[in-house]
């Protein structure tokens, strides 16, 4: 979150930019990510023991004010570490206005921490080993099966940017979508929305329609100040089903539920800026009586390593530890079986390959989708020009204290576009109903809700709440162009942002830390 200091003339930045670890590209290059993006940067990934990769393809985005899609333009996508001995004094600022465990709801942030990518793109990190997912559906034996899922769950948290960044924290209703090509021939497909601001709450949706997997989840960061420390404590769920997979007792998809670990960044005050998972992760499976409890230990002021886990796997009705699981998130991971002490490599980051997204061209996305919508932020912290990465990210901001202004005092309550409330702990799901559907239909679901591949279209009624869709249908919606820019009104007009402005004092100018570190 903290890391790489450029320079002392941004001590102070009353706006926080979001996030994103690849970097911008036009769009030519967007349409490709997997090929011109992370992978490419990471090629030095695995040099050094505590190796991070590059997340994912070259982010392609735009600012949120008017900006024609035309003038796209490519950064170096890869996130350059950064250090400057200015940084503590500069951080010494921004800390020097909190307290202990207060809530990092309205402080100033510079954007040299700032990783080139949404959340809602950055959650698609823990996407990028698609195979494991398919190895693990087609796996026979319910325990085999089981510990893959618990492999693909911790094979994504290597792929971090190099220096200690956070992502971009969405605007309300910003939108983003990708696919994957998958090695069997077929796709998957990725959906995510800010479906609320406050609290912050990410919704997303994996789906592979030809290989019966899917993924529901939403997540809910709550940042701390932590004296030399700043977490951010990662609620919210996942929940993964094989839906050709059918528990026998309730008659439903086998389904795993699956949650995060917390986030720190150590060191903003004294020592070195270091980047740490910590807490625990939950994978439960009630249909198999299974569930793994992983640990992400975080380095003891003396003793201790970074990056170490330690978890087991267990049966959920007896407690019997079945497996146990060692080694490093970043390096390594082993599991042994209790009973036959036989040990073998769980996870290897060395020798893994990551699949970074797909993305379509920026100048086929709507304005609110993620890469179009920070596209100059971007560009400007690819750049190192934090003064204009501050401006574009103002600008972004400040429309959307207006529209949330005009919301209020008109009485309207904002609704996501493509994720319905739903009462289970996930929040919301997509709109769209899924069951009982063949993978070709489900495949044309997935079109219809919003463009993913290149060449779609939007439809006509792409803005009408998620609800709305849900309960009226929209099988006979046209396609419409979402890609034009809409015209100006009062809500965002100049005097508008600067009326609310003139009533703010510096740290009320940006909210972003409530979502603060990587």
């Amino acid at each position: 979150m903290f890391k790489g200091i450029r320079s002392a003339s941004h001590s102070i930045i009353s706006t926080v930019t979001g996030t994103g670890t690849g970097a911008p590209e036009d769009s030519s290059a967007s349409a490709a990510p997997g090929s011109s993006g992370s992978a490419s940067a990471n090629a030095g990934g695995h040099q050094h023991i505590h190796h991070h990769h590059s997340s994912s393809a070259a982010p392609a985005t735009s600012s949120g004010t008017s900006t024609s899609p035309k003038d796209f333009s490519y950064v170096d996508p890869e996130d350059i570490d950064e250090v400057d001995d200015q940084g503590q004094n500069i951080l010494m600022g921004i800390i020097s206005q909190l307290r202990f465990g207060s809530d990092l709801s309205r402080i100033t942030l510079p954007t040299f921490i700032l990783e080139r990518k949404s959340m809602l793109e950055r959650i698609t990190n823990q996407f990028q080993h698609p195979d494991i997912l398919l190895e693990a559906h087609t796996t026979k034996d319910p325990e085999a099966r089981f510990i893959k899922v618990v492999k693909w769950s911790l094979s994504g948290w290597h792929i971090t940017p190099k220096a200690v960044k956070k992502p971009l924290n969405p605007v309300l209703g910003e939108y983003f979508s990708s696919w994957w090509d998958l090695s069997n021939g077929t796709r998957a497909y990725y959906i995510a929305e800010q479906t609320s601001h406050h609290p912050p709450k990410t919704s997303y949706f994996y789906i592979s329609p030809e290989n019966n997997i899917r993924i529901d989840g939403t997540l809910v960061p709550h940042s701390k100040f932590l004296g030399n420390s700043a977490a951010s404590i990662m609620e919210g769920v996942g929940f993964l089903q094989f839906m050709d997979i059918i528990d026998s007792k309730t008659k439903n998809p086998e389904l795993y539920e699956i949650t995060q670990p917390n986030m720190y960044a150590r060191g903003i005050l004294i020592g070195k800026l270091k980047y740490e998972l910590g807490d625990h992760s939950i994978i439960r499976c009630p249909a198999l009586d299974l569930v793994a409890d992983i640990e992400f230990k975080t380095k003891g002021f003396i003793s201790g390593t970074y990056n170490a886990i330690q978890g087991e796997i267990k049966q959920i009705s007896t407690g019997k530890v079945l497996y146990e699981i060692t080694g490093k998130w970043n390096e390594i991971m082993e599991i042994r079986n209790v009973k036959t002490k036989e040990k073998s490599v769980l996870f290897d980051t060395f020798t893994a390959n990551p699949q970074p997204t797909s993305v379509r061209p920026l100048d086929e996305q709507g304005h609110l989708e993620s890469r179009r919508l920070w596209h100059k932020v971007i560009i400007a912290l690819g750049k190192r020009d934090h003064e204009t990465a501050t401006t574009e990210k103002s600008k972004i901001e400040d429309k959307q204290r207006v529209e949330a202004r005009v919301r209020a005092e008109e009485g309207v309550e904002f609704h996501p576009k493509l994720f319905k409330p739903v009462h289970s702990p996930v929040g919301y799901r997509i709109y769209k109903d899924f069951d009982g559907k063949t993978p070709a239909e489900q495949i044309k679901l997935v079109e219809e809700i919003m463009p993913i591949l290149p060449g779609q279209k939007f439809r006509d009624n792409f803005e009408m709440p998620a609800y709305e869709k849900h309960m009226h249908g929209d099988d006979n919606a046209d396609l419409r162009d979402d890609t034009e820019e809409e015209e100006s009104t009062k809500e965002d007009c100049e005097s508008c942002q600067q009326e609310i402005l003139n009533k703010q004092g510096p740290l009320d100018q940006t909210e972003d830390l409530k979502q603060a570190l990587p």
